[in-house]
Order: structure tokens, then sequence, then C-alpha cells
């Protein structure tokens, strides 16, 4: 099983971009108008975020999500076999010199990003760092083994370290012992279980749990929070931001650092909202 998922999606890797887009066009139609993926969510969550808008301009969001998602999950295939230099001009990290230089002050960097424009691309941005810095991404193991191994394959191949959520603390107190500077990217807007919730935010008109995990392992830690502030510049070609969300980390009272987070989330998906992952029940455990 494992090498008939790897062989599809090697093959829908090597399609040139315009007829992965062509393919994406009529896929839209189906997902969004047959199979209707999980458009109630999808409705639900864009009508409670986003009250000031009409229905009408609603529904655009959708469908542009929609498109969009559908080219995101094409494009995330292309990981299987792009080059390094063509990620490089697709996927543009712009102000780089800013975060080497606090890597070259001896400080390790925690990355917060979100579910937001194409986190699959983001996974090259070892391609811009520093080489003696240990690049790596906290992931979520998928249940399916061939699906997690194809995954954590694609998202290694640019020198990205993948690893597992329980064990973060773990692999960064590793890298503090060995005095190895390192660069940790944590998507940081999942919503908590429910016997885990310890805070709350203003978020997209909802008061929301968070997860506080990226928070704890980042002032414990004494890493330099960056937002990763990406948009999507046209089809198939991005560019991220980076933004320090404070110098002194351990010095904030508990949770504030993740209220900033959500801040710049916030201001972020609200620029383009159709590159937000709207899926996900991400407000299922609200208090409003």
């Amino acid at each position: 099983m494992y090498y008939l998922i790897y062989f599809i999606v090697k093959a829908l890797s090597y399609i040139p971009f315009w007829a992965l887009y062509i393919l994406s066009d009529i896929m839209y139609y189906p997902l969004y108008y047959v199979i209707r993926y999980r458009r109630k969510i999808v409705r639900k969550n864009l009508t409670e975020s986003f009250p000031e808008k009409s229905h009408e301009e609603i529904v655009a969001i959708e469908k542009k999500f929609y498109r969009y998602f559908m080219d995101m999950i094409l494009e995330s295939s292309k990981m299987a076999s792009i080059s390094p230099a063509e990620i490089r001009k697709r996927m543009k990290f712009v102000n780089v010199d800013k975060t080497n230089k606090l890597l070259d002050e001896g400080k390790s960097l925690a990355f917060f990003m979100g579910h937001y424009c194409n986190w699959e691309w983001m996974t090259s941005v070892g391609l811009w760092i520093n080489d003696d810095v240990v690049c790596a991404q906290v992931y979520h193991k998928l249940i399916n083994k061939q699906f997690d191994k194809i995954i954590k394959q694609m998202r290694e191949r640019m020198g990205n370290t993948c690893v597992e959520m329980r064990h973060t603390a773990r692999f960064i107190a590793n890298m503090t012992a060995e005095n190895r500077a390192c660069m940790v990217a944590l998507i940081a807007d999942q919503s908590p279980k429910r016997k885990q919730i310890k805070h709350y935010v203003k978020f997209l008109n909802h008061t929301v749990p968070v997860l506080v995990g990226p928070e704890k392992i980042t002032k414990h830690f004494n890493y330099m929070p960056i937002f990763v502030n990406a948009r999507r510049v046209k089809r198939g070609y991005y560019e991220c931001e980076f933004s320090l969300l404070h110098d002194n980390p351990a010095a904030l009272p508990d949770y504030e650092l993740s209220d900033i987070y959500f801040e710049h989330l916030e201001a972020e998906i609200k620029r383009q909202p159709e590159c937000y992952l709207w899926t996900h029940n991400r407000f299922k455990y609200a208090q409003n």
C-alpha cells in the first residue's frame, strides 16, 4: 500500500504547474457542488468569524477557499520532487537576515505558524537559514502509517527534521544540551482536547481555548518567538515575513505570548481569508 500511495503522490508531483492548476480547476466543481466536503462547517466558521459580512460576501470567500484548498492539496504533492531552486522561487522568506542575525547571536528560534497558506511548502525554510542551524518541524503523527511515512519524507526533503509532538520537549532539551542553534516550527492554532483546556483567547469573533504547549516550550527554553506572516502573491507563489513576537518571552505573564500570537494570526487571516483552513471544527469549544 505504501508504494502505491507513494507512486500516486510522486506521479502527481511531476505534473507541470500549469497542468496542475487546470486539474485543480476541474476538481473544484465536484468537491464544492457534489461532494460538498465539510461545507456546513466551513459556512458556519465563516459566518461566525465575519458577522459584518453579507451572505453574498461569505459565499464568495467560501468559493475562493475551496478553489485555494484544491490548489494547496495539489501544490503540496510537489514536495515529493520539486528542486530546492524551484521552491526558493515560489516560497520566499523576504527578511530572513533578521532571523539569521538572532541565530548568529547564539539564540534559537520558535516559529509560530497557523494553518494558513501552504504550510507544507514552508518546510523549505531550512534553505534560507544558516547551514549550521538545526531546522525542525513539530507535527502530529498520522494514524495511517503509510501516509505518515510519505508526509514525513516530503517534509524532510529540504533539510527539515520532523519531530513528533510528544517528543518536542525532549528534542529541544537535547539540542540545548549539545549547545546547537535550532529553529523549531510550531503550528499553534489547533484546538486542545477538552480536558487539556487551560486558556481562552479572543480569535475571529470567538472566545476559544488554545494550545499552550508552544508558549510553554518557547519560554522554558528561552527561544525567540517568531511569527511567520505569510501571503499568497499569486497561484503557486508565496512570500513569508518574520516578525518577532517578543524579545524576552520568559518575562511575560502566563499565556500572554499565546494572546500575542493569535492577534497576529487573526490579522493575517483577515487579509486573505480564503487562505485559512476553514474545514476544521476549530470553534467547537468556544464559549460564545
